[in-house]
């Protein structure tokens, strides 16, 4: 949650400082499915690199308290407190501080437990909504660490804001189980306004005539109808005029109903078409539609490519092109005005910013509290 909540504040312009081990932050070095993280979460982002566990590092944290207007921490529970960095002790440094923890749970008898977001998609009922009944899967990204990480950048940012006004900071809590619960209470809503059984969502009962993924000659198009408009132009562009002047289907509601044969003869038509012939289809009647794809197919999309959605970072010797943050401000996308850094890459730096004195600095760097180029 927390690189997630400092990229997008960074990309908005913030100076995030991000703190991270004398030997470097974890993510680093991770392999496989993890070997992308430190890559496209630390653009736009300082590196000051600190041993927290050495008491001398307290005297450089509550320096840095003073100077910070948000701190934003991402520890197990307690941790921060055993450090004597926690809520209490920020605050006592600087009033105006706004406070931000990361946590698996809020308050609660949960609140002790760690958690990990593919945990808490488990327990909060996304995996279930997710796979098919009886097999719950996660969720093809880690949307609860990054949903949960956007929530607090915009507490954050309401709290910056009554800070201005009143001089008194804040301390905001984000956590992964409550963003899970948020993410499927649209669900537990419908149990309980609605008429409708909560079933995953690929055994849902379907609302619209054609809401699906369609198999073409040489790939899968999803197709989605949501009004009679759509139903029509749909059919007068691939030539399905028989299914419009058909009396059975003359609303959605018949529609949803027909669906048993209406999808077998539809099947057929797909099955005669290749993806590009398809959405041209598509394009021609106006209607919502995307090809499946792979992330890296996203690379050479025409539309991210034309619009500057693609971001190329650099660490070390290799270059990524990553998302940008998925908004315009006066039609510009955030840029990357700092690459991700090396370890402790401005650490000298802030330790001057933040009032250590030459001899301070020397005993730090000295005794392996504090790491960085000099």
């Amino acid at each position: 949650m927390a690189p997630t909540c400092g990229l997008i504040l960074a990309d908005l312009g913030a100076q995030v400082v991000r703190i991270e081990r004398v030997e470097g932050d974890p993510t680093r070095s991770l392999k496989g499915f993890g070997s992308g993280f430190f890559g496209y979460l630390n653009r736009n982002k300082e590196s000051v690199a600190i041993d927290l566990k050495s008491s001398l590092s307290n005297q450089v944290m509550h320096r840095a308290f003073e100077w910070a207007d948000v701190v934003i921490e991402n520890f197990g529970p307690d941790v921060m407190d055993r450090l004597g960095l926690g809520y209490e002790e920020a605050r006592a440094a600087n009033p105006k501080l706004v406070y931000c923890s990361m946590k698996g749970f809020l308050p609660g008898p949960y609140q002790d437990r760690p958690a990990l977001d593919e945990v808490v998609q488990m327990m909060g009922g996304l995996a279930y909504m997710t796979g098919p009944v009886g097999q719950p899967i996660r969720a093809g990204a880690s949307v609860v660490d990054m949903t949960g990480g956007m929530f607090a950048a915009i507490a954050i940012i309401a709290s910056l804001r009554s800070a201005e006004q009143s001089g008194r900071g804040a301390k905001v809590t984000s956590a992964l189980y409550e963003t899970t619960a948020f993410l499927v209470g649209q669900h537990m809503a419908m149990a309980q306004f609605g008429d409708t059984p909560v079933v995953p969502m690929p055994a849902r009962t379907q609302a619209w005539c054609l809401y699906d993924l369609c198999q073409c000659a040489d790939g899968q198009v999803f197709i989605g109808l949501t009004s009679d408009a759509q139903w029509e132009r749909f059919c007068a562009s691939f030539g399905l005029e028989d299914l419009l002047r058909d009396p059975r289907l003359v609303s959605n509601a018949a529609r949803v109903d027909a669906r048993p044969w209406m999808l077998e003869v539809l099947a057929k038509r797909f099955a005669e078409l290749t993806v590009a012939q398809t959405e041209a289809l598509c394009k021609k009647a106006k209607v919502p539609f995307g090809p499946v794809r792979t992330p890296l197919d996203l690379l050479e999309d025409e539309h991210l490519l034309a619009n500057g959605s693609l971001l190329q970072v650099a660490v070390g010797e290799k270059v990524a092109s990553v998302p940008a943050m998925p908004f315009r401000i006066d039609d510009q996308a955030p840029e990357v005005r700092i690459q991700p850094q090396e370890i402790g890459a401005q650490t000298e730096r802030y330790l001057d910013a933040w009032g250590l004195t030459t001899g301070e600095k020397e005993e730090l760097f000295n005794r392996g509290v504090v790491a960085g180029p000099r």
